[in-house]
């Protein structure tokens, strides 16, 4: 399927790039990022996507509910390894499920929205790109590492730029 496909070339984009940072640069805070790490957005990331992947199986997603392993944000390596694993256990079929959230960080009510696999994947594909634009800052603020220009930049923008500069 072609959005997982998509994602695997993100991760194989994001994996390239963390590959070239020492694990200081992947843990060093960084001011621009509210002292955030390059390593606490890479968990976030991998973390959406592990949730996505228990919540097909009981049909169920609550990505604030979800397992924090700090472990991928402090060790590059573990993080690289389930970018790798991540992708294969990708579901070629689409199946419904429910999204259980709560917006409101003063009440512990939730909402359950329809929802199905194929729709979350394209979430997590965006929220991945979005956080990559995150990282490359951070990468340019810890490191001088050169990420490729479309590194953080969704691929409707990427088209866009080529129309524009094509006319």
């Amino acid at each position: 399927m072609k959005i997982q496909k998509a994602i695997q070339n993100v991760f194989v984009q994001l994996s390239n790039s963390l590959q070239q940072l020492s694990n200081e640069e992947y843990t060093q805070q960084c001011p621009t990022l509210f002292n955030a790490t390059i390593g606490q957005h890479v968990r976030h990331i991998i973390e959406l996507f592990i949730c996505l992947e228990q919540g097909y199986e009981n049909g169920l997603i609550n990505y604030e509910k979800r397992k924090r392993d700090y472990t991928i944000e402090s060790n590059k390596e573990v993080a690289l390894a389930l970018l790798q694993e991540i992708p294969a256990k990708f579901f070629t079929h689409d199946k419904n499920l429910l999204l259980e959230a709560a917006y409101d960080e003063n009440s512990n009510d939730t909402i359950i929205i329809s929802t199905n696999y194929f729709r979350e994947l394209v979430y997590n594909l965006e929220h991945t790109v979005h956080h990559m634009a995150l990282i490359r800052v951070g990468i340019n603020e810890v490191s001088s590492v050169k990420v490729p220009e479309e590194f953080g930049v969704a691929s409707s923008t990427i088209k866009y730029k080529k129309t524009a500069q094509a006319a």
